[in-house]
């Protein structure tokens, strides 16, 4: 398959969002991933076993890992310009008090569910000490955050451990990445359909350049009736054969209501940034999420993190620190502050599609008691679309 197809369909021929014909604005990268910004690798670890009713530490198991190397295996260590937002704070995202203090950070991302932040911690470190033994003599803050996979997967079954973590940061490449219910996405539901992993890029001219900006979302919120695609409200159309709005809330969640879950997303980019410049474009994330109707309910944790490649060595906060080299100050190029409208587009436009293509790619699944979450019914969809 030809890269540009991938911006459109999977490697194995399944249509994305925009395969559907769906109209979503801004142009793509090669990948229409968040692999288009050069140095980022992607890895996952897939954990799924068993059927029928529950047994806790034993299953069934819908679950996984998704670990994002912003600078590939060569570069941890290396810092990123980063910055993070919460929209709801319902939720975890280990690292953040370092990125608001240092405005940098230098380890991958792992994302997973939300009883296995521990495990995939220890994952980082371990596997941090392992690649980049230089690491081992200062301290190590990864980031590692999660969305709740309770519906369909043993969440209290301690089935994630850190060797899951380490498997997936030792798969991580660049090129397509895998999306829908794979990896940290496996038991993840998005507006009462089979949600989990999705991804998406746009360029962005500047000047005589190209910078790209690119997000990956872990998509696990909303209730069906919001579901807004291409600026169609179609959630009210697919009401019916919703298994997830029923009485399990009553036994599993105290009544917690529809829309309950998380959603996490990262921007990634190659626009060289301060720390408070992507600290704006994780703030721009919620305007994605809610092109596709989520209202952000308080029982989901909605997180963002954003990060820069572009070379910052003076973000730096390594040691043992040497004599202070003449009058030495650190420097930063940087896209100025009246320059940054276009990255905020690309922002939104890539949260959006990336949401899309987790619930179009993806398929029917059945976990722990019989749980069912459907796939989103793409057939309905494009009618109600008005597509032929």
């Amino acid at each position: 398959m030809t890269e540009t197809a991938l911006a459109s369909h999977t490697p194995d021929g399944r249509p994305r969002a925009r395969g559907l014909g769906i109209p979503l604005p801004g142009t793509p990268g090669p990948l229409n991933a968040v692999t288009d910004v050069a140095g980022v690798e992607v890895g996952t670890t897939t954990l799924i076993e068993g059927d029928g009713p529950m047994v806790v530490g034993q299953g069934p198991v819908r679950t996984g890992v998704t670990a994002i190397l912003p600078r590939g295996r060569g570069g941890v260590g290396e810092p990123c310009a980063a910055g993070w937002f919460s929209l709801n704070g319902n939720g975890e995202m280990t690292g953040t008090t370092w990125i608001d203090e240092a405005g940098s950070f230098n380890l991958p991302v792992v994302l997973s569910n939300t009883h296995a932040v521990g495990a995939a911690h220890t994952g980082v470190v371990r596997w941090g000490n392992r690649v980049a033994p230089r690491l081992a003599r200062q301290w190590l803050l990864p980031v590692c955050t999660e969305t709740w996979d309770g519906y369909l997967n043993d969440i209290n079954g301690d089935h994630v451990r850190p060797e899951h973590v380490e498997a997936a940061l030792d798969s991580a490449t660049a090129g397509p990445v895998p999306e829908g219910s794979v990896g940290g996405g496996t038991g993840m539901n998005c507006y009462d359909f089979k949600g989990g992993n999705g991804t998406a890029s746009r360029l962005v001219p500047y000047g005589a350049r190209t910078f790209t900006v690119a997000v990956f979302v872990q998509a696990n919120f909303g209730s069906r009736a919001e579901l807004t695609v291409a600026g169609h409200h179609v959630g009210p159309h697919l009401l019916e054969d919703n298994p997830l709005d029923g009485d399990w809330f009553e036994r599993d969640l105290a009544g917690a209501p529809p829309g309950a879950g998380s959603v996490i997303v990262i921007v990634a980019t190659d626009a060289p940034l301060l720390p408070g410049q992507c600290k704006a474009l994780a703030r721009r994330v919620p305007l994605g999420l809610a092109r596709t109707g989520t209202t952000g309910s308080h029982f989901s944790g909605d997180i963002f993190l954003a990060f820069s490649t572009a070379e910052v060595p003076d973000l730096a906060s390594a040691f043992p620190l040497g004599p202070i080299d003449g009058d030495e100050l650190g420097t930063i190029a940087f896209v100025p502050w009246g320059r940054m409208d276009d990255l905020y587009t690309a922002v939104v436009q890539s949260v959006e599609e990336a949401v899309l293509n987790a619930l179009v790619v993806n398929a029917d699944m059945i976990g722990r008691d019989g749980h069912r979450s459907p796939r989103l019914p793409l057939d309905r969809l494009s009618g109600l679309l008005g597509q032929p």
